[in-house]
């Protein structure tokens, strides 16, 4: 596929849909922290309200940050929509279109389990409600790539000398990380294995720290941007997680505060930073994934692939099939 294929307002949905699914994330990161799900006891009305006629500007306290929850998650859910309708009128690509469908169907299925987390007041199903809202941000992330310029052209890209590796320690990080991402969750909402966080947090820090220098050694590399980002998450991430232990568990002198400001926003945010690092690190497995697919069929096509440090990777008008 040929960069004339872009489409600018397809891509900037998918965008979009990214941008706003950041509302409910937050709303349920604050929610969570401050143990406010069971505001109501009933879904999806409000105490008896339906979503949009229940007086939430009025309200305050945990009702205003539940209610808030569930109005981000119904936009997302309109946006997600518009999504699934552009892409099926706008995209050529049948993988691409199913994948906003895809989109679609996990923010409902996301939705029907926050739901049914209330009615049951179960926090195990919290524990899924969360850890699902982490791929589910990811699939949306991934859409908005596959979608963009940089993807059509990824034919006309230089692709680092260290492209394998590359692609093998993304994929252990995006592992280690979902995986961390679980224990968090674990923690957060059960109160389970705070040690083997927090010892695992040194299992991530290698991985992800072996990935980045690997995918930075070369700045001309499309996938140098997302590891460029996947360093600046990974170092607020451990500063906010040390900073979330010192303000739940306490440390020296210091005593913890349930329920101060700090441990809010700290916890909150460490939560939102985790989401974001492992999207991060999804789109640099893809970018490096689709260097991939690219560098093996300009292989077979030349018989033959370059063995200096940089290859370009020229235009060969692939197919239909296959990643494009």
């Amino acid at each position: 596929m040929k960069t004339d294929d872009y489409h600018p307002w397809v891509f900037r949905v998918a965008v979009l849909t990214v941008c706003v699914a950041m509302l409910p994330i937050i709303a349920g990161g604050l929610v969570t922290t401050m143990q406010a799900g069971m505001a109501f006891p009933d879904w999806p009305s409000s105490d008896g309200h339906g979503m949009l006629s229940y007086p939430w500007l009025q309200s305050t306290g945990d009702k205003f940050l539940e209610h808030g929850h569930r109005l981000a998650a119904m936009l997302v859910g309109c946006v997600s929509i518009l999504l699934a309708i552009v892409l099926w009128t706008k995209e050529s690509r049948r993988w691409v279109r199913w994948c906003g469908v895809a989109v679609l169907l996990c923010v409902i299925a996301q939705g029907v389990l926050g739901g049914q987390r209330v009615l049951l007041n179960e926090l195990g199903l919290a524990f899924l409600h969360g850890s699902f809202a982490n791929l589910v941000f990811a699939l949306m992330a991934a859409v908005a790539l596959f979608t963009s310029r940089g993807w059509l052209a990824a034919r006309e890209k230089t692709a680092p000398a260290n492209l394998s590796r590359v692609t093998k320690l993304a994929a252990a990080s995006t592992i280690v990380l979902f995986i961390q991402y679980v224990l968090g969750g674990l923690l957060r909402h059960l109160g389970w294995w705070p040690h083997q966080h927090l010892g695992f947090a040194f299992v991530v820090l290698i991985v992800v720290s072996l990935t980045v220098f690997a995918a930075r050694a070369d700045k001309k590399s499309w996938i140098w941007k997302p590891a460029h980002w996947l360093s600046i998450l990974l170092v607020l991430q451990i500063a906010l997680g040390l900073g979330t232990w010192v303000t739940k568990f306490g440390f020296g002198s210091y005593v913890a505060v349930a329920g101060s400001l700090p441990q809010i926003w700290l916890r909150t945010s460490h939560f939102v930073v985790g989401l974001l690092t492992f999207a991060v690190a999804v789109i640099l497995l893809l970018r490096a994934l689709r260097l991939t697919y690219v560098a093996r069929h300009t292989e077979r096509r030349t018989g033959d692939v370059s063995s200096s440090p940089l290859v370009t990777l020229p235009d060969y008008g692939l197919s239909t099939g296959g990643i494009r």
